[in-house]
């Protein structure tokens, strides 16, 4: 099987000769072939470089568009900055000041010039690597969009002391991400990643009363488009699970904090969980017998559906050998 064959056939619940190869690159990827992360960011020719590079080196599954969380909110009229060895920034958050949404422009993926950047990069996978990889496109979710618009603490205190306001600010994002992920999926992505960080930082309540109906409205958006859904959302998201049980994401990542075991409780046997070695402890500063072995137990504790990877992004100075280690073989089990 070839990873789009094996991917597939683990997502729709069949057998496949061995499990799915996921880690999340980003520096690691762009320092991999050379680069840097600010080219990797800003240019998707080489960030689909060094994707494919990385799948081929060291034997992953799927490519990936995802680099950073700036691409819709320079859409929404950010002005977004690079660094050469840094994340971009955003130099001020377009309602940081004042909470008025007709100040926002309107995202748009055919012309905004870091979300059209991203759509390129999943047409030049599907050129290059369509039909051998699974290609995953990348949108964010309606909390973390929210946030990086008006900034953490005033979003955080906007769920708190104006829900209305923030749910009409969440309910513009969502709609902004339906419109890109259909835009990724028209270009050939076959799964569209949601990242949606901040919700880790709130209350149960909070997100199933106030996110969660802008999430599960924002992925049944996205499966309009015929693609599936990785939803990742960082940090510890266990007191989260019930909720998310809810969402309808066909993928759910779990960051080295959560308990998986209690996932694969509360998601059931429908859902694909993902993780959840920690990238820096049990990845970066590990060996490869110790991965091997670690990766081993998580998918004995969690048994089907699985598929490899660490609870977030790889870090770039992890060693060669630690990554091929973490991508190596683990044959599926009945």
């Amino acid at each position: 099987m070839n990873g789009l064959e094996r991917y597939l056939a683990v997502l729709n619940g069949q057998p496949a000769d061995h499990l799915p190869r996921l880690p999340i690159l980003m520096a690691f990827a762009a320092q991999h072939i050379g680069s840097n992360y600010g080219a990797f960011a800003s240019d998707y020719r080489v960030l689909v470089e060094a994707n494919l590079r990385c799948a081929e080196d060291f034997g992953m599954d799927q490519v990936s568009a995802i680099s950073d969380p700036y691409r819709e909110t320079q859409g929404f009229g950010a002005r977004i900055e690079f660094v050469t060895d840094g994340v971009p920034r955003c130099v001020k958050p377009p309602l940081a000041d004042a909470r008025d949404l007709k100040g926002l422009a309107r995202p748009d993926p055919s012309s905004s010039t870091r979300m059209l950047d991203r759509v390129r990069a999943v047409e030049a996978f599907k050129r290059s690597a369509g039909g051998r990889y699974s290609i995953l496109g990348w949108i964010e979710g309606p909390a973390a969009e929210a946030a990086d618009l008006r900034g953490v603490e005033n979003f955080l205190l906007d769920l708190a002391e104006e829900e209305e306001y923030a749910c009409e600010l969440m309910d513009r994002c969502v709609e902004a991400g339906i419109e890109f992920a259909a835009a990724q999926a028209r270009a050939g992505a076959d799964t569209i990643g949601i990242g949606d960080a901040i919700c880790s930082q709130v209350s149960p309540r909070m997100y199933e009363q106030l996110i969660l109906p802008r999430q599960q409205r924002l992925i049944r958006g996205v499966h309009a488009s015929g693609v599936k859904v990785r939803l990742h959302i960082c940090g510890n998201i266990t007191r989260l699970l019930p909720g998310i049980a809810k969402a309808g994401a066909n993928i759910v990542d779990g960051d080295w904090m959560v308990d998986l075991a209690e996932g694969r409780r509360i998601l059931g046997p429908g859902t694909v969980l993902t993780g959840n070695l920690d990238p820096v402890r049990a990845v970066l500063q590990s060996t490869p017998e110790r991965i091997r072995a670690d990766v081993s137990r998580l998918y004995e504790k969690l048994g089907n559906p699985y598929m490899v990877g660490a609870g977030c992004e790889i870090p770039a100075a992890t060693p060669a050998e630690n990554l091929k280690a973490l991508c190596a073989p683990v044959p599926w089990r009945a």
